[in-house]
């Protein structure tokens, strides 16, 4: 099997493990090596950097929240599952949240441990006598993981500590840095830096590793959730007209084990089946239903399929039955759906999953969580350029999302219709006015991007009215109550700086 960074980790799995809450700062990544020993030559700073990767995963799916707090909290998903069933993520979804909930401290404890993986690279690598051009590459790995690590500590949390260094013992006590100290001193120095340091691509066995492409696009990213509409132009700009990523013909493409790190990713987490230790993605589990072995948690609601386009004859919007499993469509594995399958909603997510024949163990799954693709930065630069004050250049990269999706039915051979598209489907975006163009492009973003845990965010940064109309079935949410997420309980226990 041609090798691949997860592949890496197999190796890097056996020195290296996820650590607890208690010592998330302090914990030294040395395994069964001094650490006078381990970080002295060029393959341990290889080693040191690939376990920095490692929290990104869903290797693990009671640790990785990210989906809780992405779609669950939104109003694309509920939590789905057996009732009664982790009831941690019911009161996120309910927003009858205290800072005891599980799924609180399994994030901050695993973004705080990538954090510290990175602080401790950037604090030993230097030092080690190796190619330049590798240790320059790894230092900007570094910087780009740990800005990704703060980014979504801040959208989940806001205010967190800010740690820069491996620190002893007797310097855990660290209170919080505000957002916007945080996104301007760390998140984008360190994406800046990574970005004129990384290379465009890899190839072989560093495939997946973080490019100067997905620096800069984080970087626009992180413009954007603080306004600067400007910066962000510029920056998802760089990326449209760099001219190296593409859409993939097929929108379903994104979403399968044989098309990992194609032509549209620009971030993408890896996910290796039948590995020892497990590399797979426990998501395929997670989402599936009952009669496939799964949980079929995070199960899409009415609301978001009713967000999707249709055409006068009734023909919808392609990406909805690429996104969700409904009633007497197909499925995997030969099968046609059945709203009973899903308790709660009678809809599930195809995303993240895959057949049987594909993976027979559902908790090991191969696919890769595309945590940056360039429809996502297309529609990145429509938002910055309409909010800049140029709404007509916003209608290109808009309409180039859109124009994929209708296509569907020129590649897709089992369209009924195929190769014909539909007429009146997904028709081109014309308005150049201000306010209509940004409902069209926060419209495109959760059809487009539904059920890659990104709507909740968007939603909180596109403000208290938006935010207020898109959850008022959860009456118990508060905008300036929960638009971040309480600090758990367990760290203010030990780290009686916090406020």
């Amino acid at each position: 099997m041609k090798k691949n960074i997860v592949q890496i980790l197999l190796l890097l799995l056996f020195f290296f493990s996820i650590a607890g809450c208690k010592k998330f700062i302090t914990k030294d990544i040395v395994g069964q090596y001094p650490e006078s020993q381990f970080y002295t030559t060029q393959a341990q700073a290889l080693l040191a950097i690939n376990a920095a990767y490692q929290p990104l995963g869903f290797t693990t799916a009671n640790n990785n929240r990210l989906w809780v707090f992405g779609d669950v909290a939104s109003n694309d998903a509920a939590k789905g599952g057996n009732p009664g069933d982790q009831a941690d993520i019911e009161f996120i979804d309910q927003f009858t949240i205290n800072s005891t909930n599980g799924n609180l401290a399994s994030m901050w404890a695993l973004l705080y441990d990538g954090i510290a993986r990175c602080n401790i690279v950037l604090s030993k690598v230097p030092a080690i006598t190796m190619n330049k051009n590798i240790q320059t590459r790894i230092l900007g790995e570094a910087k780009f993981l740990r800005a990704w690590y703060y980014f979504e500590l801040i959208n989940i949390f806001g205010d967190v500590p800010l740690v820069l260094q491996p620190l002893g013992p007797d310097q855990l006590q660290v209170a919080q840095s505000p957002v916007q100290l945080i996104f301007e001193t760390v998140i984008e120095i360190d994406l800046i830096d990574a970005a004129a340091n990384l290379p465009a691509t890899y190839s072989g066995a560093d495939v997946g590793r973080a490019t100067a492409g997905a620096a800069t696009a984080l970087l626009a990213k992180a413009y954007l959730f603080e306004s600067k509409w400007d910066k962000a132009a510029t920056a998802s700009g760089k990326i449209v007209n760099g001219k190296l990523y593409n859409l993939m013909l097929l929108y379903s493409q994104n979403f399968s084990a044989k098309f990992k790190n194609n032509q549209e990713s620009v971030f993408e987490v890896q996910h290796l089946t039948g590995q020892d230790p497990k590399l797979g993605n426990e998501l395929n589990q997670y989402f599936a239903p009952q009669v496939d072995g799964g949980y079929y948690f995070n199960a899409p609601t009415q609301n978001f399929v009713d967000e999707f386009e249709k055409t006068g004859a009734g023909i919808i919007d392609p990406r909805l039955d690429y996104t969700v499993g409904r009633d007497s469509m197909p499925w995997f594995n030969n099968r046609i759906f059945d709203k009973a399958w899903s308790q709660s909603t009678g809809y599930l997510t195809r995303k993240h999953q895959q057949s049987l024949a594909e993976v027979p163990n559902k908790s090991d799954g191969n696919i890769n969580y595309i945590a940056i693709r360039y429809a996502d930065v297309l529609l990145w630069y429509a938002e910055a350029l309409n909010e800049s004050g140029h709404s007509a250049a916003a209608l290109l990269p808009l309409n180039t999302v859109r124009k994929r999706a209708r296509e569907s039915y020129l590649y897709d051979t089992g369209k009924a219709g195929y190769p014909n598209i539909p007429t009146d489907l997904l028709p081109d975006i014309l308005s150049t006015n201000q306010v209509d163009l940004r409902k069209a492009i926060q419209h495109e973003r959760r059809v487009e991007l539904g059920f890659e845990f990104h709507r909740y965010f968007d939603i909180i940064r596109w403000g208290k009215d938006y935010a207020t109309q898109s959850l008022k079935d959860k009456p118990n949410f508060n905008y300036d109550l929960n638009k971040h997420f309480p600090i758990p309980q367990i760290e203010r226990d030990r780290n009686k700086a916090l406020h």
